[in-house]
């Protein structure tokens, strides 16, 4: 997630330096929907939330709303100076402190391995039953495009991968035919999900105003401390996610704003 807020700010500073203030011919964001109470995020790692829709979760979770979250790995290739079977348990508890700093007490993990997820039937079983497990109105997801906003920065396999089959297990969740094996666990069928929003798409169309729950976002992100220690640069300092947030912003009326590509199901 670190190559999306890093396009963002290449962006913002190239604006700067040519206009003197942050400027764009993009599209005004529209509104995200309300009209919902339950939602699901779904990503591959640990972060991932953090680094763009962890504001947009705390104000949700503030306003009455439940989120879960589930993850397909526990990030435990996601430290370079931490061999996985350390870094996976370590990971594991810093998401579940992360997600209670935004109002998240449901966190699962599917045990996938990081930065070798395969897009196919088992990733696609594994997310049908959280879905029919948590029967959200709204999907939340990581960017599943090739590259990231603001630039030709290609984005990782497992988001891609995890990414696609959310998308694909949305419709599974809803068709009694599909996994079968799950109606024996007493996984209903659910065809109740109306949107997925797409966070850190280069296709974005929505927003949520973040102004309030700012702060709660960095904190969130700082929760994940083994991470961001084991990391240099600039990126390493949550306080950059303000900027990002700018950044979106100039898109929906100046506020901090969190953006997605909402697609209607």
């Amino acid at each position: 997630m670190l190559d999306r807020v890093r396009s963002r700010l290449a962006v913002s500073h190239r604006a700067d330096e040519q206009w003197g203030a942050r400027v764009t011919d993009e599209p005004t964001l529209e509104p995200m929907p309300e009209d919902w109470t339950r939602a699901l995020a779904v990503v591959a790692h640990p972060d991932d939330l953090e680094y763009g829709s962890s504001g947009a979760i705390a104000r949700w979770t503030g306003e009455g709303r439940t989120v879960a979250y589930v993850l397909a790995t526990r990030g435990e290739a996601g430290i370079e100076t931490l061999p996985p079977e350390e870094a996976g348990p370590l990971r594991e508890r810093e998401q579940i402190a992360s997600a209670r700093v935004v109002g998240v007490d449901t966190v699962e993990f599917l045990d996938h391995a990081d930065g070798m997820i395969e897009y196919g039937l088992g990733l696609r079983r594994d997310i049908t039953a959280a879905i029919r497990r948590h029967r959200p109105e709204l999907v939340v997801m990581t960017n599943h495009h090739e590259t990231w906003p603001g630039g030709p920065w290609l984005n990782m396999a497992d988001h891609r991968n995890v990414g696609l089959a959310t998308l694909d297990a949305v419709r599974d969740a809803a068709n009694r035919w599909v996994f079968r094996d799950l109606l024996d666990e007493g996984l209903e069928p659910w065809s109740g999900v109306r949107w997925v929003a797409v966070g850190a798409s280069p296709k974005a169309t929505h927003a949520v105003d973040i102004t309030a729950t700012m702060d709660r976002a960095v904190a969130s992100l700082l929760e994940h401390r083994a991470y961001l220690a084991a990391l240099s640069g600039p990126m390493a300092d949550p306080e950059f996610l303000r900027e990002a947030a700018e950044e979106a912003g100039t898109r929906f009326g100046g506020v901090l704003a969190c953006d997605f590509e909402l697609i209607p199901m």
